[in-house]
């Protein structure tokens, strides 16, 4: 049985659960990205989720729990995401894995400090400590050069943006809405999108032999990670959740490492025992706070 109390172990354990995925989906991404542009990627990850997101729904009866009352919210969501998914996907292409990840992470920055004003949680001592250790690590390990303007750095700071806005909007979708429904309308419109963009040149290059896995993968690896936030945000705050994915950040680095050469250095370890410190903090408040909050 879920009790207040065991909450945010939770949606740690959900929010882990996104992590693997998107990380898998960053290197099916690259994998992909000399074949498929940024649009057909997301056409081909929304349509693959969209026909399996319609399948459980339809399956198992649930087709009721899929709500219209709150579209224009939806497609707000929706499309701000899309927007910086397409970024994202873009900027891995541009710039080293973990420096896109690392200015991704900007993005619980800027929830825990957005979180009290659209969502009237309490802004608390150990959520700005978390959010300071998690920025400081994020500057220490991404180093970013801002005498130059990199279009890299650019989309994916940007799609750090659109992520907050996005997590910040999916939390009050969670107070109304199903994750079913939320998860139809996710995958639906973004599909619509996604051939809207895609075609506007009338060639959308099909899946071949070496891509197809890779889209797959992206398609499964995309449903997964955002049944996983969506599951942790209807558990915890959005405060306490999402600084988990700064576990992100070194983890990619490993990965550019281990599988594209991409330089890992001293300062990657700084930087993640930063990050690791201020989700520590942020947890064991978060935990604390809930063991003696009102039955």
């Amino acid at each position: 049985m879920m009790t207040e109390s065991n909450r945010p172990l939770a949606a740690a354990i959900w929010m882990i659960g996104s992590i693997t995925a998107f990380l898998a989906m960053a290197v099916a991404g690259r994998e992909v990205s000399s074949i498929h542009d940024t649009f057909e990627i997301m056409t081909w990850r929304s349509l693959i989720g969209f026909v399996i997101v319609t399948t459980v729904i339809l399956a198992t009866g649930r087709r009721h729990l899929v709500k219209t009352d709150r579209l224009p919210r939806h497609l707000l969501r929706n499309t701000v995401h899309f927007t910086g998914q397409n970024l994202w996907f873009w900027a891995l292409t541009m710039i080293p894995l973990g420096q896109v990840f690392a200015l991704e992470f900007t993005a619980p920055i800027w929830v825990i400090l957005l979180a009290p004003i659209f969502l009237g949680e309490k802004l608390t001592r150990a959520k700005l400590i978390a959010a300071a250790l998690g920025f400081t690590g994020t500057l220490i390990v991404a180093r970013p050069d801002f005498s130059a303007f990199d279009p890299g750095i650019a989309a994916a700071a940007l799609a750090a943006l659109c992520f907050a806005a996005t997590n910040i909007a999916t939390k009050q979708l969670t107070r109304h809405e199903t994750i079913a429904s939320i998860m139809f309308w996710l995958t639906g419109m973004q599909l619509v999108m996604g051939l809207t963009m895609a075609g506007y040149d009338g060639d959308i290059a099909l899946p071949t032999a070496t891509s197809l896995p890779w889209l797959v993968a992206i398609g499964l690896c995309g449903l997964t990670a955002h049944f996983c936030l969506t599951k942790a945000l209807s558990l915890a705050p959005a405060s306490v959740a999402i600084p988990i994915d700064f576990v992100r950040l070194p983890i990619a680095f490993a990965l550019g490492w281990f599988f594209y050469n991409e330089p890992l250095e001293i300062a990657l370890v700084i930087g993640a025992a930063l990050i690791l410190a201020g989700i520590t903090v942020n947890l064991r408040a978060s935990n604390a706070a809930a063991k003696i909050a009102p039955k």
